[in-house]
């Protein structure tokens, strides 16, 4: 490297080694410095690097100078985040089903490049949340890009929309092809989805945007906007998405082949699917028995059958008869008073 071009480059690489390998605890010394630019073909004496550390800290950067009977030296002290702010950043991306593990890998691994290396190890953490499933359409950052695009620029989005088979593959479905105006995108129990408003039937619809594929934005401008203005995000959430704590059991369950791509949203591609006729399968899984279980099987109706164990098929049984019988009651009750 030339002398006066390596010059030029000297403050950055102070800016380099400081950011990347020091904290409180690791300073790096002045003959740290002097090595560090050395093996970057910059040399340079100790009276220099005292006047390069002054400038930077002109221009703004927070270097702490300590001084020490073991030599001290300096260290980058602000830096864009915290660790504290990292470790969350780096859980939300480990704990999000939206996000792939492999991009989650690589989104971590830019994360742990911030802290420095004596901490980047604090931010390989393993975040356990039960029954976290990942999901596998890597298009879906792009796919968000365009979505998010096309919001911006007041145009419509073609989309094929994908849905899991009994082989655990992602496929189009019938009738793929949409062609939707997209209005916002909604965070909602880990996943993403898109409120759009579809012009062919007249009506708002979400769309799960990990099962759209090939996402194109469209010349043509939006449609809908009187219908999304009638539309509040967050009752609107409530009333199209409802699994929580319970006893923990391993059941069996019986759906319709057709059925597998809600099982397997539900339960994951790990979960022990078993093909019994060409009609049904079974998977056996481990649940939080609860009403919250209960109302997912209801919400499917009498195609769900809990085959085992008897227990939790009795309970299921029960908690249906206890609702029938409710209803009957506030009936009779609401007759009485006329209502």
């Amino acid at each position: 490297m030339a002398k006066s071009a390596g010059q030029k480059l000297k403050l950055l690489y102070i800016v380099k080694l400081l950011t990347e390998n020091t904290d409180e605890k690791h300073p790096a010394s002045t003959a740290d410095i002097i090595a560090y630019l050395d093996a970057n073909g910059i040399h340079s004496e100790r009276k220099s690097i005292y006047d390069d550390i002054e400038k930077l800290c002109e221009f703004g950067y927070d270097i702490i100078q300590v001084h020490s009977r073991l030599g001290g030296g300096y260290y980058m002290a602000g830096r864009e985040f915290e660790l504290a702010e990292l470790k969350l950043l780096v859980d939300a991306v480990q704990a999000s089903r939206f996000i792939t593990t492999r991009k989650s890998r690589s989104l971590i691994k830019k994360l742990e490049q911030l802290a420095g290396k004596h901490d980047a190890g604090k931010l390989q953490r393993q975040v356990y949340v039960a029954g976290r499933i990942k999901t596998e359409n890597e298009s879906i950052y792009y796919n968000v890009d365009n979505i998010h695009r096309a919001i911006q620029e007041n145009r419509q989005i073609n989309f094929q929309y994908l849905d899991w088979n009994l082989k655990k593959q992602l496929i189009p479905r019938a009738n793929a092809d949409r062609t939707v105006s997209p209005w916002a995108l909604i965070w909602r129990e880990e996943n993403y989805y898109l409120a759009a408003y579809d012009s062919g039937d007249g009506v708002m619809k979400h769309f799960r945007v990990d099962k759209m594929g090939k996402v194109r934005v469209l010349e043509e401008k939006r449609e809908g906007m009187e219908q999304f203005a009638q539309v509040d995000p967050a009752s609107y959430t409530n009333q199209t998405f409802g699994m929580y704590s319970g006893e923990e059991e391993s059941v069996t369950l019986q759906f319709p082949n057709r059925l597998a791509g809600v099982v397997l949203d539900r339960f994951g591609k790990d979960a022990d699917i078993r093909p019994m006729t060409d009609r049904v399968f079974r998977v056996r899984v481990r649940v939080a028995v609860s009403g919250q279980f209960f109302g997912w099987l209801a919400g499917i109706g009498r195609e769900a059958v809990i085959i085992s164990p008897a227990s939790v098929r009795d309970r299921y049984s029960q908690w249906l008869v206890d609702i029938v019988n409710t209803m009957k009651i506030t009936e009779g009750l609401n007759s009485g008073k006329g209502i």
